[in-house]
């Protein structure tokens, strides 16, 4: 019996680590009356060229119990096993859908990431690893658990709009925090999102970044990943550059990668996160 890995569309993963999956459970975005299953009818190159033109931010969407249950269906038909690694249940009600789903199918265990998009990517990543080297089912569900704590996800923003847009941040604040070049640094912290503090400009927000890394300490021996947001890379290799004294050394080269629509929906273009295991 073969224990897979499903994740939802919520985790980003290198295109090298999606193909170790067995399944990737699209979560829906829309805007306006359009729907699309996220990653599937729309990509993320997609994403953010509506997302830049769009006057309204985009709505995500939990997958459906159903959604789950037809992948858990084909798992039993061959008689094998699997763990769902889902987005944050203080993010979505994904993890929800899943556990209900899972009710009728005994071969099946849910483990909520309280990360999302790469913070969700490297614990799946991780459980790959694990599960090919023959963790049994409930092991692998106990280790994940315990190793979910250890996830370090720190992301810089480099605009107010999509944070003022959604609500979470006023007109005024969002207005004076442009002009004064304001870069929130966010983090995830019990499965939802706080802020870790702001600074004036991307290179003081790149230093904030490699100082809260640096506090926490990275097991260089687990997974590391570096995402963005927007259609451009080019302040993640700015951030590449600035943070080249945590890496050197240690890793022979890092793996980055676009963000999911649930981060790009709130942050908007130009945000840069990494994730890692802390010490």
């Amino acid at each position: 019996m073969s224990i897979h890995i499903i994740t939802d569309s919520a985790a980003d993963l290198t295109e090298e680590n999606k193909r170790r999956l067995y399944a990737v459970v699209p979560l829906s975005v829309s805007f306006g009356e359009e729907v699309f299953a996220d990653g599937v009818t729309l990509s993320k190159d997609k994403f953010y060229e509506r997302l830049e033109k769009s006057k309204e931010l985009p709505r995500t969407s939990q997958p459906s119990p159903e959604a789950f249950e037809k992948v858990f269906r084909k798992l039993q038909e061959k008689g094998d096993s699997a763990v769902v690694i889902t987005i944050s249940s203080g993010l979505s009600g994904t993890y929800q859908s899943a556990c209900l789903a899972a009710q009728k199918y005994p071969n099946v265990r849910v483990v909520d990431s309280q990360s999302v998009s790469i913070g969700t990517g490297v614990l799946a990543e991780y459980a790959c690893s694990c599960a090919e080297k023959g963790m049994e089912l409930d092991e692998l569900v106990r280790h994940l658990t315990e190793k979910r704590e250890e996830i370090g996800l720190i992301a810089m923003v480099d605009t107010l709009k999509y944070l003022r847009k959604g609500g979470r941040i006023s007109g005024a604040a969002a207005v004076a925090g442009e002009v004064l070049n304001i870069k929130p640094v966010i983090t995830i912290k019990d499965g939802k999102v706080a802020i870790l503090g702001k600074a004036r400009g991307s290179r003081k927000a790149n230093n904030f970044l490699i100082e809260q890394i640096r506090r926490n300490g990275v097991n260089y021996s687990m997974p590391i990943l570096l995402g963005f947001t927007g259609q451009s890379d080019e302040l993640l290799q700015n951030y590449v550059r600035d943070s080249s004294c945590l890496w050197q050394g240690h890793v022979d080269h890092l793996d980055s990668v676009k963000l999911c629509s649930v981060i790009g929906t709130h942050a908007g273009p130009g945000a840069v996160a990494v994730a890692y295991f802390c010490k």
